[in-house]
């Protein structure tokens, strides 16, 4: 019982160290933080891991590779053969219904059609051909994205809500996020297929974490465990607990447990993702925008002293023009189109 929960606790540790990560990695005023860490660890790491780990991760965060694509797509096919090994042969000889069991397939092959989609789709470069073209899609909001600017690197106007990706080294038109997941830029033209894609992930996670579970319940049940006693180390009969049950399915059914453990805490990450990426959505925001907008929000804070005369410039989301209009945008990107029909 010990091991269950130093084992669970593990797993709690793990996960609120992942969400702490993913909010702070977000603030800049965080970044002390993080950076007094790695100073300490400098002292005691040597010299030549240190260089060793930062040229490793400049080359997996920071140049364009497929590591985390065939570690996607690794772990999408261990959590599968699981699932086709063993659960799938249980859950049958239970007689659970076969559409139920099909479903993680179905949302499986789903996932992969987009997520291939988001990996080889143009986000949407800016190229001389299109400059002028994607110049007249948005307008300027003169406090994150000012009129005449130029890309130093594409030497090319940059059009609003674009940004240069210094892994693909480009100019991408309504620049969301470099996803190293699927080694690809989201901008205009592929953020329908990466939302999809993510809807598709999260779905499939929780199918699988749905029917694990509803097999690991259906057998306590048939087998009555749940009506079993034990003698403690007092010597008293105790009826069998959810702690008691869970140790018992570890040690019957471990693979299957610890396939559970996995997809459920995927399910909670990618749910809240997922419903980050849609407030997004529905906002007309991308990621790019949220961050540097949350950012000019404080300065102004910060500036707020300033003498009367100075009108400090507000910033404001002048792209947002109602939820059904707003996802409109992201599914029929509107100059994506007529460049095709040119």
């Amino acid at each position: 019982m010990d091991f269950l929960v130093l084992f669970l606790f593990y797993l709690a540790l793990v996960l609120m160290g992942v969400v702490t990560i993913c909010i702070c990695s977000k603030a800049r005023c965080s970044r002390g933080l993080f950076w007094g860490g790695a100073q300490i660890f400098s002292c005691i790491i040597p010299e030549c891991l240190q260089k060793a780990m930062q040229r490793l991760l400049h080359y997996l965060l920071h140049t364009r590779n497929h590591t985390f694509v065939v570690l996607h797509l690794s772990l999408q096919g261990m959590v599968y053969t699981e699932y086709t090994w063993e659960i799938l042969g249980y859950c049958q000889e239970l007689e659970f219904s076969l559409y139920y069991l099909l479903l993680p397939y179905l949302l499986l092959f789903v996932n992969l059609c987009f997520f291939a989609l988001s990996c080889v789709s143009n986000p949407g470069t800016v190229t001389k051909a299109n400059e002028l073209l994607l110049l007249q899609v948005y307008g300027f909001d003169e406090v994150m994205f000012l009129k005449n600017t130029r890309c130093p690197t594409c030497d090319l106007k940059k059009p609003a809500r674009s940004k240069h990706c210094s892994v693909c080294n480009r100019c991408v038109h309504r620049f969301d996020h470099h996803c190293v997941w699927v080694n690809n830029c989201i901008g205009a033209w592929n953020a329908r297929y990466f939302l999809i894609y993510l809807l598709t992930l999260t779905a499939s996670a929780a199918s699988l974490a749905s029917v694990s579970t509803a097999f690991l319940v259906q057998l306590v049940f048939l087998s009555d465990l749940y009506q079993e006693t034990y003698i403690d180390d007092l010597g008293h009969s105790q009826v069998v607990g959810i702690l008691f049950l869970s140790q018992y399915l570890f040690l019957t059914f471990p693979r299957i447990v610890f396939m559970l453990g996995f997809v459920m805490i995927l399910s909670f990450l990618l749910g809240g993702y997922l419903c980050f990426a849609l407030y997004l959505a529905i906002t007309n925001q991308t990621t790019n925008e949220w961050y540097r907008g949350g950012w000019a929000r404080c300065q102004q804070c910060l500036h707020s002293s300033r003498p009367p005369s100075a009108e400090p410039r507000v910033y404001q989301n002048i792209y947002s023009h109602g939820v059904w209009s707003n996802l409109s945008e992201i599914f029929l990107p509107a100059a994506h189109y007529e460049k095709k029909k040119n």
